[in-house]
């Protein structure tokens, strides 16, 4: 089946859309990666969006508005892969849509909302789309959150040592071979919401301020009392916590302190948190991917708070950095398809593993799926 899948992460600067061939091979799900594009959002729509996130307030017009237009926009990328990667032919596309919101009580996932509605993707496209992935694992029980550990499980089983996956989104997870996955703290968050608010532009593109700065330690040492980074896991974190007021109150008090200053010191907390999480977890090799992976600041620290550990692109295994949670979600898309749980509660932390998401039929209802689809039990990238 060609599936494509669309994503657009905490950072909210654009969709992404990747495009894969998947089969079944025994127990082996076969991964057949087609290419990818990046959408951005139109900068009146980003503009939009950041002010109603938290901790903006909001209307529940302003949340339909925001709902339609992004669906619209989703609606968009897949029309775009569609033509541009798969040659004008696709039978299933999965969003994961736009979160804007995801609802944690005492460590404990209550609700999560993704908008980008899946019926303007289907009424554009005419395909089938699996959407609204994250709420069946959250009614189990757990943390709707990383969802992309599944895929990590199955893609990394086999490989020697304690292989462990890391995404350096707007928010940074791993996952580890023994099912144990969880939200580190911010990746990118604080970053972008300091060089936004200090400069004006989206990001520190190729690390360049943290690269004229020093890293202050009163204010690092600050924002590591945050009390999310001690918690155990499984544990879900977002912009909910991890944004520009949780910043500013950081900085009450470094008033004098330069833009360049600033962001050095986020990028080592990018840094040391994500290597705190990952030492105890005892790692041979890290395999990393994500927006951050192109910001060779933040690259060269965590290095260097993982002395001994190599640090490898997702690329070198076959799904590039930028891309491979548009590719996880066209394998959950696909699992969904054919009836499959997309979880690991190992992972979220729920009662049990779930089949994931919401089905919106395209023009001619749903694909014939082939007969007897058993539970894969590892991804070999082609």
């Amino acid at each position: 089946m060609r599936v494509i899948g669309l994503m657009s992460g905490t950072s909210y600067d654009a969709i992404d859309a990747a495009a894969a061939d998947l089969r079944f091979d025994g127990d082996t799900l076969v991964l057949r990666p087609l290419g990818m594009i990046g959408e951005p959002y139109p900068a009146e729509l980003r503009e939009a969006l950041a002010a109603a996130l938290p901790p903006a307030g909001t209307t529940l017009a302003e949340v339909c508005r925001l709902d339609t237009l992004v669906g619209l926009a989703f609606a968009g990328a897949a029309v775009r892969a569609r033509a541009e990667l798969c040659g004008g032919s696709a039978e299933l596309i999965a969003s994961h849509g736009q979160t804007v919101f995801h609802w944690t009580d005492r460590g404990r996932a209550r609700g999560t909302l993704q908008i980008g509605r899946p019926a303007w993707i289907a009424e554009e496209t005419g395909l089938p789309v699996v959407a609204d992935f994250r709420p069946r694992d959250i009614a189990a029980g757990g943390q709707g959150a990383p969802l992309v550990s599944l895929v990590d499980l199955l893609w990394l089983r086999g490989r020697p040592g304690t292989p462990l996956a890391l995404n350096l989104g707007g928010i940074a997870n791993v996952t580890a071979p023994d099912g144990i996955a969880f939200d580190t703290g911010p990746g990118n968050a604080l970053i972008d919401a300091a060089v936004r608010h200090r400069t004006g532009r989206a990001f520190d593109a190729g690390g360049g301020l943290a690269a004229r700065g020093t890293v202050h330690g009163p204010l690092l040492r600050r924002l590591l009392a945050e009390p999310y980074y001690a918690r155990p896991a499984p544990k879900t974190t977002g912009k909910e916590l991890f944004h520009e007021g949780h910043l500013l109150a950081a900085l009450a008090d470094c008033a004098d302190l330069s833009d360049a200053d600033v962001v050095a010191t986020l990028t080592r907390l990018t840094a040391r948190t994500v290597a705190d999480a990952v030492r105890p977890l005892r790692a041979t090799e890290v395999i990393v991917s994500g927006g951050g992976t192109r910001n060779p600041v933040l690259m060269a620290m965590l290095d260097a708070e993982l002395p001994g550990v190599p640090l490898r692109l997702s690329d070198g295994l076959g799904l590039p950095a930028a891309a491979k949670e548009a590719y996880a979600f066209a394998v959950l898309g696909f699992l969904t398809l054919h009836g499959l749980p997309g979880t690991d509660p190992r992972s979220t932390g729920a009662r049990h593993a779930s089949v994931l998401g919401s089905l919106t039929p395209g023009r001619s209802g749903f694909p014939p799926l082939p007969a007897g689809a058993g539970r894969p039990v590892r991804l070999v990238v082609e």
